[in-house]
């Protein structure tokens, strides 16, 4: 009997244990559900071009500086074809936030503001219980909105000692923010590990880091101020482009000469004591014919992109470094990408905007170890409106109306979808005569652009409008786009196709130029 009641006792007291513990199981259940859903660690350079990463091929692979970039693709998985729907920064920027091309933001050239009270991802993932922050290049004006922490460049934002802006010290413009000392994407680096070890822990972040590097004047830190030095890089195949009649390109572009004379200008204010925008002057042309000025342009350009990629390559390993330190590197997904493209020589040109694969391209790779394997490639074709809808999905949360891209997280894992796109649409508003304002077409193996050369009232075009023309180019026979197709008879069934598919894929979308009497007339007249 004595037994017994021990027995009955014991189980008694197993039974209230249990029971009081129940609500406290269930609330950590809870608490581990809201952190176990993954960080999202965002970091985007300006105009990182694909050629400069070293991990699509190509004639730099070799000689460019990508540890960290080589690190993350060897941990995730690097894609192949991503694309933007208006490769310049601001709209890019815009899109990237709202889920939304141009004509849906309103968001298309580099002068417009993106509506503080438009939606975006930030302020959806906020609102979902995620913490909010985004550190270094904005370049969408006003001020940020989702965002628990922002500390930001005004504009451009300086390469040496930037200025950044929180909400505690904001002003419109390039007005108000703190200096901090450093090279910029060292500083952003930094601010960004600052951040991360403030933030609440008890949440799941969403950090956007967003270096200012590449961007021209492409300045770097003083520590590779003699990397490549007596170095010949490879130069691209296109490189002594020097006119249309080479190719049948339609239009002039942004020529490379045009870089080698600013670097001259810069000189000239070196040796007046001006002020100077350019790093590693002086610079002469003197001397020499126009393929050996090329050269010479071309030499200065690409080793400081290259070597300003390498700081951003730096900043990067940084914070995979305190990811891995902190017990943080499983749980949390890491994407690098670039806002664009850009022009490394190839057609003889810099810049980016165009509907050609070194503009319109995005590298981009991520790592996620619970749910994507290492050390793969995908192929599929993703833009970058699609980027917050992967947000959404990963963060738990129903994809808002407003986006207009999908998630492409069951791609990542190597399970596409039987209906994902095989098409995109582009359109460039920015126009200026030398590059005209044009919008087009891309599949797996072709590409059909109109370049319509309008300015259509936007911010910042140019009044002077430019004959109507199309392009056309065989990605597979002709990879690096030397030879416009268009008049090409053997294309003609082709060519009459795509266009088919690109006014379907324009009403898709509702970019039907419906309210510009001009469009409606270039259309009739040149679709045919």
């Amino acid at each position: 009997m004595k037994h017994s009641i021990h027995f009955f006792f014991n189980i008694f007291c197993w039974l209230f244990l249990v029971a009081i513990s129940l609500p406290f199981s269930c609330a950590n259940q809870a608490t581990n559900t809201t952190n176990n859903r993954p960080n999202i660690l965002f970091i985007m350079s300006d105009d990182h071009t694909s050629q400069a990463w070293g991990i699509y091929g190509g004639v730099l692979e070799a000689v460019v500086k990508n540890d960290n970039i080589k690190r993350l693709a060897k941990e995730g998985v690097v894609l192949d074809n991503v694309f933007c729907t208006n490769s310049i920064c601001t709209p890019s920027r815009a899109t990237i936030l709202t889920g939304q091309p141009s004509h849906r933001n309103g968001v298309y050239t580099l002068s417009e503001v993106l509506d503080p009270d438009s939606m975006n991802i930030a302020k959806v993932l906020q609102k979902s219980g995620y913490e909010t922050a985004i550190i270094g290049k904005w370049h969408l004006k006003k001020q940020p909105t989702g965002f628990d922490y922002f500390n930001v460049l005004p504009g451009q934002g300086r390469y040496h000692d930037p200025i950044l802006k929180t909400i505690e010290n904001w002003e419109d413009g390039n007005k108000g923010g703190i200096e901090h000392k450093g090279f910029s994407a060292d500083v952003i680096g930094d601010l960004s590990v600052d951040w991360l070890n403030n933030r609440n822990k008890d949440e799941p972040f969403f950090l956007m880091t967003h270096f200012k590097a590449t961007h021209e004047p492409f300045d770097f830190p003083a520590r590779y101020n003699n990397h490549y030095q007596n170095v010949d890089i490879p130069e691209p195949a296109s490189l002594l482009d020097f006119g249309e009649e080479s190719n049948g390109r339609t239009f002039i572009g942004q020529k490379l000469d045009i870089l080698g004379q600013r670097y001259i200008n810069d000189t000239k204010n070196l040796n007046e004591g001006k002020r100077t925008r350019y790093p590693e002057l002086p610079f002469s042309l003197a001397g020499l014919d126009e393929v050996q000025a090329r050269k010479k342009t071309y030499q200065k350009f690409i080793k400081d992109f290259m070597r300003s990629g390498a700081a951003i390559d730096d900043n990067i390993g940084k914070l995979l470094d305190y990811l891995a330190e902190n017990g943080l590197a499983e749980n949390t997904i890491v994407i690098y990408t670039a806002d664009q493209g850009y022009f490394l020589g190839e057609h003889g040109m810099f810049d980016k905007r165009m509907i050609y694969e070194e503009a319109l391209r995005m590298p981009f790779v991520m790592r996620y170890p619970k749910e994507i394997p290492a050390g793969t490639r995908n192929g599929d074709m993703v833009l970058n409106m699609d980027f917050p809808s992967l947000f959404a999905d990963y963060a738990g949360v129903p994809a808002p109306d407003f986006l207009a891209g999908r998630s492409f997280r069951a791609n990542v894992k190597g399970n596409t979808p039987a209906n994902w796109r095989r098409s995109m649409y582009y359109r460039y508003w920015l126009h200026q005569s030398n590059r005209p304002a044009h919008f087009g077409i891309r599949n797996e193996r072709y590409k059909l652009a109109f370049f319509y050369g309008q300015p259509l009232g936007k911010l910042g075009t140019h009044k002077e409008t430019t004959t109507p023309a199309w392009e056309f180019f065989d990605l597979q026979k002709d990879p690096k786009e030397m030879h416009n197709a268009y008049e090409d008879v053997a294309y003609a069934s082709i060519i009459k196709e795509m266009k088919k598919e690109l006014i379907q894929l324009r009403m898709d979308c509702g970019d039907t130029d419906i309210s510009y009497p001009i469009m409606q007339e270039l259309l009739r007249d040149y679709w045919e």
